[in-house]
């Protein structure tokens, strides 16, 4: 009877072993699957992160360069953006649109500068648009601290009017 005790306890002992080997074999897995997707997820979070670093790359606020151009002139940057921003869109109270996009209305609708980035302590792109067509600039700025900023425009695009489909 105590043989069949111990030679009981043994194999009951051995099949919680073999339990809990299958089952912390399993946790390991599950744990090695969820590292390896972890790693999948961080690695494309940091390509993404990358080309957003590199799309702002021409970015007066990532450009040190920029930036010390007007702290060189005791001017305080993001001051002098907020002027350059207001002087660009005060040009759009014209009743013939914006005065740096070289095209005449059509249809009796003016283009306007809806959206403007300041690329540097020289130039600005912007999009410009009158409902139907839109299209991009490309701006030459000259900060005047007493006077409003002059604008010369470099180069533009219109995109043809899409079709509706």
């Amino acid at each position: 009877m105590k043989k069949n005790i111990i030679l009981f306890l043994f194999v009951f002992s051995f099949l919680i072993n073999v339990f809990q080997y299958v089952n912390a074999t399993k946790i390991l897995e599950a744990k090695e699957h969820e590292v390896e997707r972890t790693k999948e997820h961080l690695k494309i979070a940091r390509d993404s992160i990358t080309l957003v670093q590199y799309n702002d790359y021409f970015d007066i606020e990532k450009d040190q360069d920029a930036q010390d151009y007007f702290y060189n002139k005791d001017l305080d940057y993001q001051k002098v953006m907020a002027k350059v921003n207001e002087d660009l869109v005060s040009l759009n109270t014209n009743p013939k649109g914006n005065a740096l996009v070289p095209y005449e209305p059509i249809d009796g609708k003016p283009f306007l500068v809806n959206k403007a980035k300041v690329l540097n302590h020289r130039w600005i792109i912007a999009e410009f648009s009158n409902g139907d067509l839109w299209g991009q600039i490309l701006v030459k700025y000259f900060f005047n601290e007493d006077k409003p900023t002059d604008f010369e425009t470099i180069e533009t695009v219109l995109y043809e009017k899409q079709r509706q489909q």
